[in-house]
Order: C-alpha cells, then sequence, then structure tokens
C-alpha cells in the first residue's frame, strides 16, 4: 500500500487526505494545532464569522431609516426615537472560537472516518531519498518524544504566520495580529489597523461596522493596491463616508503602548495614537526548521516552497500546497492544491493548477468578488479584451434593497465574446461570482450569458446585462 505522509492539517492537507485516503492510500497526517490549520481556527473562519456579524450591523445602520424600519429604546411611544445598535464583543468572539473549533473537530471527523491517521506533533524531512524512493519523517510530539515515519510521498501544507515588525511586535493586549483579536471582550474604542490589503480592509471595515473608530494606514496610494482599481475607489469612498480616517502613502514604522493607549510612529514623524492597533502587514511562510533544503526542496528568497502546477517541489516525492507555497493565499487554491498533489502522485487524472480560473472574494462591505484576467492585464497589454461595468444603482433589486454601492464588470474576448474575467462589488458578490466563474472556467460567451433567464428582480439581473451590452457591441463592432 502507497504509504502517504501530510504535514500540516490546513485545507491543502486535509484535503489531500481525503483524496489519497479515497484512493487507497495509507494515510499520516501530521498537525501541531488542529485539523483546518490557521484558515479554520485562526484565520478564514472566525475572520469571516466576525465580518457575518458586522454585515448584519452594517446593513442595518445604513438602509434602516430609508427602508422605514424604526428600533425603539424604552422610552415613552411618543418619544420613540431610532437608536444604533451595539455589539458585545466578547459574546461575538466567543461564538467565533466555538464555531472555529466545531469546523476543525467536524473536519478531523471526517478524514479519521476516510481511514488517515491524525497525528499531534511538528513535522520534519530527515535526510535525502532513500534508495527506494522513499522519504522519513520525523515527528516531534509536545512531550518531546519523536517517531519517525516512513512515506513514498510526502506533502508539506503547513501554512504561514502573520509577519511581524520589529519596532511594532504584538502584546496580545493592545497591539495585536490577526490571531490575537478574538481574545478581546471589549470593542476597542480607537482601532488603528496598519496595512490596507485583503487582512487590514477586512478588519477595519468589520470593526468600524462593530462601532469602533478606525483609523486604516495604508504605505500605498488607495486601498487594496492588488485588486481591481474602480472596485478599491468605490470601497474606500464607502469607507471614508462611513467615517474611516485612511491615511494613504504613509508608512508605519513602529507602535507601542503608553498606557491603555497605543502610539503609533510613521515615516514622515507623524504620531497617532489610539486604544488599540491591529498589524496587517503580510504573512510569513512556515517553512523553517523542517529540514527542507538538505532534502532538495527549494525555497524562495522570501521563504516560499517553489512548486509547479501539479504541486511538486524540487524533491522527488515532496508535494507542497497552501500559504506555504505563496502561490495565491486562498484556502480553495490550497485545497485544490492538496488535491492535485494526491491525484498526479497517485496516477489519477489530473490538470495542472490554473490560476485564471480562481474566483476570490473580499469580505468587506460591500464585497468583492473577482475571476479571471483583471484590469490590470487589459491595460497592461498581457490580453486584449472588451470591458463593459454597469453600476448596482440601475439594478432594481439593489434599489429595493437600498444599495448604493457597487457594480458587475465583466471581461471578453473582442470577435469571439469568450468571457475571460469579471469583478462583482456588491452585497454578497462572493455568492453573485459564480457564474461569471462558470463562465471563465467553460470559455462560455457573453451571447450565452445574455441569453440565460434570471430571476426578476435580482442583483445577479445585473449580469445578464453587463453580458447583452457587451454582446451588442460585438455584433455593431464597437468597443
Amino acid at each position: 500500500m502507497t504509504r502517504i505522509v501530510i504535514i500540516g492539517g490546513g485545507p491543502g492537507g486535509y484535503e489531500a487526505a481525503l483524496v489519497a485516503a479515497q484512493l487507497g492510500a495509507e494515510v499520516t497526517v501530521v498537525d501541531c494545532d488542529g485539523l483546518g490549520g490557521a484558515s479554520v481556527l485562526t484565520d478564514c473562519v472566525p475572520s469571516k464569522t466576525l465580518i457575518a456579524t458586522a454585515e448584519v450591523m452594517t446593513t442595518f445602520d445604513s438602509s434602516y431609516e430609508e427602508l422605514g424600519i424604526i428600533v425603539a429604546d424604552d422610552t415613552p411611544p411618543m418619544e420613540q426615537s431610532a437608536r444604533v445598535v451595539g455589539v458585545d464583543l466578547g459574546k461575538v468572539n466567543r461564538r467565533v472560537k466555538r464555531l472555529a473549533l466545531a469546523q476543525s473537530h467536524d473536519i478531523a471527523a471526517s478524514v479519521t472516518r476516510a481511514g488517515a491517521r491524525v497525528m499531534r506533533g511538528r513535522g520534519r524531512l530527515e535526510g535525502m531519498q532513500a534508495l527506494d524512493g522513499s522519504r522519513k519523517v520525523v515527528v516531534r510530539a509536545a512531550d518531546g518524544s519523536e517517531e519517525t515515519l516512513t512515506a513514498d510521498a510526502v506533502l508539506i501544507a503547513t501554512g504561514g504566520h502573520p509577519r511581524e515588525l520589529p519596532d511594532a511586535l504584538p502584546d496580545g493586549e493592545r497591539i495585536l495580529n490577526w490571531t490575537q483579536v478574538y481574545d478581546l471582550d471589549e470593542l476597542p474604542e480607537e482601532l488603528i489597523v496598519v496595512g490596507s490589503g485583503v487582512t487590514g480592509a477586512e478588519f477595519a471595515g468589520a470593526y468600524q461596522a462593530l462601532g469602533s473608530r478606525v483609523t486604516l494606514v495604508s504605505s500605498r496610494d488607495r486601498v487594496l493596491p492588488g485588486e481591481d482599481p474602480d472596485a478599491a475607489a468605490v470601497l474606500e469612498d464607502v469607507f471614508r463616508r462611513r467615517g474611516m480616517n485612511v491615511m494613504g502613502r504613509t508608512r508605519a514604522q513602529s507602535a507601542k503602548r503608553v498606557g491603555d493607549r497605543v502610539e503609533v510612529t510613521l515615516s514622515d514623524g507623524r504620531v497617532i495614537t489610539g486604544s488599540h492597533c491591529l498589524m496587517a502587514v503580510g504573512a510569513v511562510p512556515n517553512s523553517a526548521g523542517m529540514g527542507l533544503e538538505d532534502a532538495g526542496v527549494r525555497l524562495r528568497e522570501s521563504g516560499h516552497i517553489w512548486t509547479d502546477k501539479v504541486s511538486r517541489t524540487t524533491a522527488p516525492g515532496v508535494y507542497a500546497a497552501g500559504d506555504v507555497t505563496g502561490v495565491f493565499a486562498l484556502a480553495s487554491v490550497a485545497a485544490m492544491q492538496g488535491r492535485i498533489a494526491m491525484y498526479h502522485f497517485l496516477g489519477d487524472a489530473v490538470a495542472p493548477l490554473n490560476l485564471k480560473t480562481v474566483s476570490s472574494n473580499v469580505f468587506t462591505d460591500p464585497e468583492i468578488a473577482t475571476v479571471g484576467y483583471t484590469q490590470a492585464d487589459v491595460d497592461g497589454g498581457k490580453i486584449d479584451a472588451r470591458v463593459v461595468k454597469l453600476p448596482l444603482l440601475r439594478n432594481p433589486r439593489a434599489k429595493m434593497q437600498g444599495i448604493r454601492d457597487g457594480f458587475v464588470k465583466i471581461f471578453c474576448r473582442p470577435g469571439t465574446g469568450i468571457v475571460v474575467g469579471g469583478v462583482v462589488v456588491a452585497p454578497r458578490a462572493s455568492e453573485l461570482i459564480h457564474p461569471i466563474s462558470l463562465a471563465v472556467d467553460n470559455n462560455l460567451t457573453v451571447e450565452q450569458i445574455a441569453n440565460a433567464f434570471t430571476v426578476y428582480p435580482s442583483l445577479s439581473g445585473s449580469i445578464a446585462e453587463v453580458a447583452r451590452q457587451l454582446h451588442t457591441r460585438k455584433e455593431t463592432g464597437e468597443g
């Protein structure tokens, strides 16, 4: 029987374990924290659970007056007035942790039911590949005991951890990284978020919705510098309109506690203060101390593991998946990398990883969902495509729900009309992007999308309308 050892229990690891077990391999998963990894325990699941609470509050606060809803307090009926709802952050965070642990336990149960063995400990590769092609993995348990496993193939799926600045080290109380925010019992009165990438933007928007006064420090000229510029502009406008202090083109140099306050010194010498500071300045791969380079695994300068499109590393019989590879920091991509690795090694049919079919989402309010080629690809001449963007303000369902911000944008090839990318900015854009993802993945045309029925009224109707406009322009030769 083929022996597989998987080091790391995140999405890449546990999805690989399920595939390998189903294909008849003997599978051992080595994990030190709990199955699901950071994605389930400290990152994706907890943050999106927190954001779900914030989303309810934002939706309510931004539209209840327009929709005619009154929230009354305990004053006499004639003196009733609307008030903004509050949040018990301690209760929210207890729910966050409870759901994360429950999800981890569910994953562990699924993996063991499939026939895989789960070991608690830290794994490292030992030496070079044996003459029979096998690999040795040493597992060190928390009590210091060690066990050596023999594997025909090894998958590294150890994820990453928050990057830290030397002069802004988290203390877990006032200066925090994104794994520590769930220990807060009270809502930060004034929160400084350092970093305007996906993590920084999501937490900044969430805590603002929960009731914190938020300052977002961005080293770039706009928030979400890696996202569609039109989408980022919408989100930044929403942030500012809701009262967030967005500080662009400035970098945080240090953060320190001064009593019950935090002082953040910026690169231009200015000092800003708040009750708490969240450092969201990227992640570092968990690749150190695992014997990877001695085993022939090539690491990039960043510490990420180099892989090809079927998840192979430079060492025979060693694969890697997830954030430790630096390919695309998404749970869905990690899971796909893990599945591809097992299909490839065990001789099943497999398609190489194609990042141009990956859909991703920024869980802000509004959400930003993307798939395929981007505006930057079009503007930079990487692909020739026609583009139509339609504001949600024209959508009847959006009007009914009081939605003012957002749009649908689709990219298609001239001549053929094949859809090659799209962007949706809307509440629950993560749900709306799927039809565009299907189109990109299956080389569908704007005509095919335009001819498919949509519900009236619905936000998805805007996707069909954009497709109709692109199809009409194709027929008339415009664009």
